[in-house]
C-alpha cells in the first residue's frame, strides 16, 4: 500500500489524540525520570545554566529538569495545543519556566545564549527536505555559547530496520485502539495511523513519516553543523516492559559541543 503523506504532518499531529496515542512513552512520569536521568549524566549541568528544551512538547522534559534544581529552562514547541498545556502544568507546579511558540528551524531567540539545548522524543527527520534538519542543528548551534552542548535523541534507525513491524496495534484502556502501518522505503518510514473508538468510530485517520537516521549518519549530521567532541549512545530503552513502541522503542542519544 502506498502512504502519501503532507510533507506539513507536523504542524497539526501534536494535539490531545497524540498525547493519547503515544501516553505510553510520552505520559509516563517514569520513563521520563529515566530520560532526565539520562540527560544528566550525559550533560555537564549546572543550575545556573540556561537550557533550551527544543521541540520539547508537552514540557515533560523541562518540567522534570526544573523541579531537580535546573530552573533555567525555555521550552519551545511549534505546537500551540502542547504549549499551552506545559504552560498549566507549570504554573500548578510553580514552577516558572519561558514558553516560546516558533518553528525550530527559526526560533527568534537571541544568539549564543544557551548552556545546553535538548531535542528529545526522537523530534529530527520530520521534513521531508534533507536540509530540514541541517536547518534545526544550525539554529540550535546559533542559540549556544561557545562550549554550549547539545544532545538529541532519536530513534535508531540501525535497530528500526533490522526488527521492522509494518503492522502494529495496541489498545488503550477498555474504548479505543490505535492501529499503525507502515512502509519503509530506503531511510524514510511512511506510516498511517488510525485511532478508533469502539463506541464513537473513527478518531483520526492520518499520516506521517519520518527519516532514520543510525549511528554514522546522526554523527556526521552533528559534525557538518559545526559541532565537536560527538559522541553517540545507543541501546537506549527506557520502557519496562518490551512490546512495539513505534519509534520511541530503541534509541539513540548524540551529543556535541559548540566551539
Amino acid at each position: 500500500m502506498n502512504i502519501k503523506v503532507d510533507p506539513e504532518w507536523w504542524k497539526t499531529m501534536f494535539d490531545e489524540v497524540y498525547l493519547l496515542t503515544d501516553a505510553r512513552s510520552v505520559c509516563d512520569e517514569e520513563i521520563t525520570r529515566r530520560e532526565v536521568d539520562l540527560i544528566c549524566e550525559l550533560l555537564p549541568l549546572h543550575p545556573g545554566h540556561r537550557i533550551l528544551d527544543l521541540c520539547g512538547g508537552h514540557g515533560r522534559h523541562s518540567l522534570e529538569l526544573y523541579a531537580r534544581g535546573f530552573t533555567g529552562c525555555t521550552l519551545l514547541d511549534y505546537s500551540q495545543y502542547l504549549i499551552d498545556l506545559a504552560r498549566t502544568r507549570a504554573a500548578e507546579c510553580n514552577h516558572s519556566l519561558e514558553f516560546v511558540q516558533a518553528d525550530a528551524r527559526s526560533t527568534g531567540l537571541p544568539s549564543e545564549y544557551f548552556d545546553h539545548v535538548l531535542i528529545m522524543g526522537n523530534s529530527l527527520g520530520y521534513i521531508p527536505e534533507p536540509t530540514g534538519d541541517a536547518q534545526i542543528l544550525a539554529e540550535a548551534r546559533r542559540v549556544l555559547r561557545p562550549g554550549g552542548w547539545l544532545l538529541i535523541d532519536v530513534t535508531d534507525g540501525a535497530e528500526v530496520k533490522d526488527s521492522f513491524n509494518p503492522n502494529a496495534w495496541h489498545e488503550i484502556g477498555t474504548d479505543v485502539v490505535v492501529y499503525r502501518q507502515r512502509n519503509m522505503e530506503g531511510n524514510t518510514i511512511y506510516a498511517r495511523e488510525m485511532v478508533v473508538s469502539k463506541e464513537k468510530g473513527v478518531i483520526r485517520d492520518s499520516t506521517y513519516s519520518i527519516r532514520l537516521y543510525e549511528s554514522e549518519t546522526v554523527a556526521a549530521l552533528l559534525e557538518e553543523a559545526g559541532f565537536k567532541r560527538v559522541n553517540v549512545h545507543t541501546n537506549f530503552f527506557p520502557h519496562q516492559r518490551r512490546g512495539d513502541y513505534g519509534f520511541m522503542n530503541h534509541r539513540m542519544l548524540a551529543a556535541g559541543q559548540k566551539p
